[in-house]
């Protein structure tokens, strides 16, 4: 007897039949498997690269200064699908391993009952995530590139543009950089602030002694001059328009301005407006620093001057 039949007798090893058995029946199948999981992930994220980077490349030689609703969707839509798509891969995948490996799929049925029930209980908030991410993507309430208000549960809130929307979660970046990541389930309420038009508020502080009679056209002719700049008139989407007296405080007057723009450029538009109306104003002769004397300072002025 030889030495490796020795050694099969006393350790109970295959014959060489049976490590042929096992490496063309069981271990290479399972490699084999685990070989297509990883070339189909990577074949799904070129894909969906290709895809994305069409999208973008439409947008950047077209002539429209913003994207447009259906491209926001088709970019979130288009993450979502890749990644569902990476999921089944990898549970058809396991399913083949199990099988290749010769494990009874009826014998596990007892165990994935339990598993599945303590997953169940442990994983509501991800199941929750799932389904909200899935209504929020087919309901279109924001997509890539869209600027958002999130109202969270808790009361907190977090405002960004959008850079990534899965099924499971949301990715802002703020005005500072940062990247904020928000499960889908956590959302109460989703403000777009750029849903196919956008509206710049200006709220112009003045002393509550200003002539009204001289503002007003003063503001007029300030949004005259706005809609036939040709930088900013291609933001704009009709001319700014003054609303009139906003409020009324103490010590001074609100007057309100308003102009629709396109998807997300309010903030420029309303950041160009301020300077401009800074700077007739100024040239008017007309203080927007409103008077700062109020009751209390009064008292406080007579308490000090006893």
């Amino acid at each position: 007897m030889t030495s490796s039949a020795l050694l099969a007798g006393v350790f109970d090893l295959p014959s060489t039949a049976g490590w042929r058995l096992l490496l063309f029946h069981r271990i290479l199948p399972v490699l084999l498997w685990l070989i297509a999981a990883v070339l189909a992930n990577r074949f799904v994220n070129w894909a969906s690269a290709r895809v994305t980077m069409r999208i973008d490349a439409q947008f950047a030689h077209s002539d429209s200064l913003v994207r447009s609703e259906s491209a926001k969707h088709q970019h979130a839509l288009i993450q979502v699908v890749s990644w569902v798509a990476i999921a089944i891969i990898y549970l058809f995948t396991s399913y083949q391993i199990v099988t290749a490996l010769g494990v009874p799929i009826n014998a596990l049925v007892a165990p994935a009952t339990i598993i599945g029930a303590a997953l169940g209980f442990g994983a509501q908030r991800v199941v929750q995530d799932l389904l909200a991410g899935f209504f929020l993507i087919t309901e279109r309430q924001y997509g890539f590139g869209d600027v958002v208000n999130l109202a969270l549960v808790g009361g907190s809130e977090a405002e960004g543009t959008v850079e990534d929307v899965t099924l499971r979660v949301t990715k802002l970046r703020n005005t500072d950089g940062e990247v904020i990541t928000v499960p889908n389930g956590q959302v109460v309420k989703a403000t777009n602030l750029s849903k196919d038009w956008a509206r710049a508020v200006v709220d112009i502080p003045l002393p509550k002694t200003v002539d009204m009679g001289k503002v007003n056209p003063l503001l007029h002719r300030v949004g005259e001059r706005a809609a036939t700049d040709p930088r900013l008139s291609t933001l704009l989407l009709d001319k700014p328009t003054v609303m009139g007296v906003e409020s009324i405080d103490l010590s001074q007057v609100n007057v309100r301005m308003v102009a629709r723009t396109l998807p997300g450029k309010q903030f420029e538009v309303g950041r160009n407006l301020r300077e401009r109306i800074v700077r007739s104003l100024a040239t008017a002769g007309i203080d927007v620093d409103p008077v700062t004397d109020t009751v209390e300072d009064a008292a406080e002025g007579e308490v000090a001057s006893k």
